[in-house]
């Protein structure tokens, strides 16, 4: 990793719980694209934290359809995995400062005694104030602020979470050991110099949460955007725990994904790219993409 942060560096920090598919593409292209367009640094984070979760021979897979499709990243590879001390040790400093508390809710408490926000359940704050010391055996709950996050987002535009009363105080520490998401991915970005996260709109409700984390840290905050999420003909959101299809990786499939990609974010490439390689596909895509062509949109249909 350089000592000098660029002017730009984006990120893309898949979880390696299968391979790649046309909604990780579709982020992953305009990640890259964003970065590139300005001569910036695009780098690949494998969120590897939820070791249940990460299936074996995943990571080899995901580089190799990133880089069959073109989208090569700068650096070395980072692993989420390696840096559980710093996680640890924000836990503590969190901690220290009273923003921590225990919670022993069970999944059924929950499941019968929260209300749903904008971004899935509000916990009610059953064990905000229960007695016991915050970094016992239990899960770890971050204390929100009362007001709202409000943060201006480079596809959404001016963007608000009301934390308190949309989803409540979050964890940061499961019962069983496991580091929550938002502490993790929060450090990350700040450790890698990250100047601006853009990822999907399903993760809007998680920015919140993190940009809550970095303040209580102390930390400096990237830029977010967040681009629509792809829907499947039924609706649903195009993803692994859906059934998506994997990305293939030979010539003619990569080809027609990439064109499948760019015809979604509302370029349309000519007849004769037609069966082009993925360098001239980005290369003719790089100085025509434009993410206002996607803003206000959190979600689109798939094409036909």
């Amino acid at each position: 990793m350089t000592a000098i942060t660029p002017s730009y560096r984006g990120r893309f920090a898949p979880t390696p719980s299968g391979p790649l598919h046309l909604g990780s593409l579709f982020t992953a292209l305009a990640s890259w694209l964003a970065a590139r367009q300005v001569d910036g640094e695009w780098w690949l984070r494998i969120d590897d934290l939820d070791r249940p979760r990460c299936i074996p021979g995943a990571i080899d897979t995901i580089q190799r359809q990133l880089e069959a499709h073109g989208l090569l990243w700068d650096g070395t590879l980072v692993r989420q995995s390696e840096h559980e001390p710093e996680y640890l040790a924000a836990l503590q400093q969190l901690d220290s400062h009273g923003r921590l508390y225990r919670c022993v809710c069970t999944r059924a408490t929950l499941a019968q005694s929260t209300l749903l926000g904008p971004d899935g359940a509000i916990y009610p704050g059953t064990c905000r104030d229960a007695p016991g010391s915050s970094l016992s055996a239990a899960a770890l709950r971050f204390r929100v602020t009362e007001g709202a996050v409000d943060w201006h987002d480079g596809v959404q535009g001016l963007l608000r979470r009301k934390t308190p009363q949309e989803s409540g105080d979050f964890i940061v520490r499961r019962a069983d050991g496991q580091l929550g998401y938002h502490l993790a991915c929060a450090l990350d970005e700040h450790r890698m110099g990250i100047t601006e996260v853009l990822r999907g709109a399903d993760l809007i409700g998680s920015t919140a949460h993190q940009l809550q984390l970095l303040s209580a840290l102390g930390i400096a905050t990237p830029r977010y955007s967040h681009v629509p999420v792809l829907l499947a003909a039924d609706g649903r959101k195009l993803s692994k725990q859906n059934g998506a299809l994997a990305l293939g990786t030979r010539p003619v499939e990569v080809a027609e994904q990439l064109r499948w990609c760019l015809t979604v974010m509302g370029l349309s490439p000519p007849d004769t790219l037609n069966g082009a390689s993925a360098s001239d596909l980005l290369r003719w895509a790089l100085p025509r993409w434009q993410r206002a062509s996607l803003s206000g949109l959190t979600a689109l249909a798939a094409l036909p």
